[in-house]
């Protein structure tokens, strides 16, 4: 078991690594583009990844407090769900009025790979495996399709 030190070390360790595994890869724009923190542009509207100690996910993370708008951002993605998928080359998980770890209510489209560890580096390489098309799939569908939210800012 790791200090709380210990393990922000590893996760930070992790992060910078992969970091600067993706960072020669422009977004779909032609930009450079800070993976690990990728900016959508709308507010309470995140793509995200994380990684604990049993799993790893990467979401479509809407957070809006006000939850017919919240509602308002899923419907939007639901109508392109096809288009999503076509990117992704994947289905992933809905879920409507979801809780997160502080117990607020979100609404999340994500996929998750199990069975693996931040904190374990023989781990590293198939979380970046997992990461890196997944993101990079993200940004292409975000790239041509942001402004169907335009009116939901």
């Amino acid at each position: 078991m790791y200090s709380k030190d210990e393990a922000s070390q590893i996760r930070q360790a992790f992060w910078t690594t992969f970091g600067q595994y993706i960072a020669p890869q422009l977004s779909a724009d032609g930009l450079k583009v800070n993976w690990v923190n990728y900016k959508t542009g709308i507010k309470y509207l995140y793509f995200k990844m994380d990684a604990d100690k049993r799993s790893a996910v990467v979401e479509i993370l809407i957070a809006h407090p006000d939850a017919g708008i919240q509602e308002l951002f899923f419907e939007q993605f639901a109508e392109l769900r096809l288009m999503l998928n076509g990117y992704l080359n994947e289905e992933w998980e809905w879920a409507l009025n979801d809780k997160d770890e502080n117990g607020k209510t979100i609404s999340r489209i994500y996929k998750q790979l199990d069975g693996v560890s931040i904190y374990n580096r023989n781990d590293w390489p198939q979380l970046i495996s997992f990461f890196k098309p997944r993101i990079i799939a993200l940004d292409e569908f975000w790239s041509i399709r942001q402004y169907s939210f335009e009116a939901l800012k």
